[in-house]
């Protein structure tokens, strides 16, 4: 054994110091001599080339086991793990079914539901209809439901009649005790009630006050391009006319119904009515038949005035 080796038994910090020289001379660049003279601690010094492409980092858990303290030294790269957090694990889930969900929704939706709901981006007036309902497809069936009800079927014409005229017909018409029948082209909502029965209304107040008296036309076949002459006192004289009585005006379904007692109103005023109802169904609601007479069309049940059912009326 040669005196270095003696001399770090007998020194412990004779280690140190011959370390400390050799670490000197190598980062001078100095060639070391006692190198191989010390295999006690030549391990300990540092090749830079080396550390240079070899440069562990350590991790030094302490754990303090009854009383006694224990360093453990551990490399990074031999810790293995799953490589995501706990929280992280947790969105993941959550976007998993949020997903799901998603997907649930899309093949369950209706696809009616889909054309209104791509119906709203170009129509203001079926977004406000349906309001916060979107997404909802049952909410959105109520809304629209009831739309309907109220104000009719159709969401842009003004103009919403029929391009057909209606067919009109007499069933043993009596002027003083008969029903007059309208058939739809379907279950009227409360805007067509009113206006049916707004018409209906003006003319038996006409029909009241005298208007339908063919007696006393004396400007029917007279001339315009002159100021013609009216005799007030012949209209004075002329025997008054006027309607007697009519009912409500009811509806089943796409039937409706009028009974009327025309009085001594001249026939005329049915000319009068069917004028009127043929502007009425090209430019608003669409009638089928007009009909003068009969007890009883269509399906119509005798009593039934439950709205749950179809019925409408409209109070004159």
């Amino acid at each position: 054994m040669n005196m270095a080796m003696k001399r770090s038994f007998c020194n412990p910090n004779a280690i140190k110091d011959e370390t400390l020289h050799l670490l000197l001379l190598r980062r001078q660049n100095l060639p070391v001599v006692a190198e191989k003279s010390f295999p006690f601690y030549s391990y300990l010094i540092l090749n830079d080339n080396d550390n240079k492409k070899k440069s562990p980092p350590l991790r030094i858990r302490a754990a303090a086991e009854e009383g006694n303290s224990t360093i453990n030294v551990t490399r990074t790269s031999d810790v293995k793990g799953s490589g995501t957090t706990a929280r992280g694990r947790r969105l993941l889930k959550i976007r998993e079914e949020k997903r799901k969900r998603e997907f649930d929704r899309l093949q369950n939706y209706p696809a009616w539901a889909k054309v209104l709901e791509n119906a709203c981006k170009d129509d203001e007036e079926l977004r406000a209809v349906l309001g916060d309902s979107i997404g909802d497809p049952e909410l959105m069936r109520k809304r629209v439901e009831e739309r309907v009800r109220k104000k009719g079927r159709d969401f842009h014409k003004q103009k919403t009649g029929s391009v057909l005229s209606f067919k009109v017909s007499f069933r043993d018409f009596n002027p003083l005790d008969s029903y007059i029948w309208f058939e739809l082209y379907g279950a009227p909502s409360d805007r067509e009630v009113d206006l049916i029965g707004s018409v209906i209304q003006s003319w038996y107040v006409m029909g009241r006050l005298g208007a339908f008296n063919s007696s006393n036309l004396q400007l029917a076949n007279s001339s315009m391009e002159y100021d013609p002459l009216y005799d007030a006192d012949k209209s004075f004289k002329v025997m008054p006319s006027s309607f007697h009585d009519i009912s409500d005006v009811e509806f089943q379904d796409n039937w409706g119904r009028v009974w009327v007692d025309l009085g001594t109103s001249d026939f005329f005023s049915i000319d009068v009515l069917l004028n009127c109802m043929t502007v009425l169904s090209a430019d608003y609601l669409g009638i089928q038949q007009i009909v003068f007479g009969g007890s009883c069309m269509g399906d119509w049940e005798e009593g039934m005035t439950n709205p749950d059912y179809g019925y409408k009326y409209f109070k004159i």
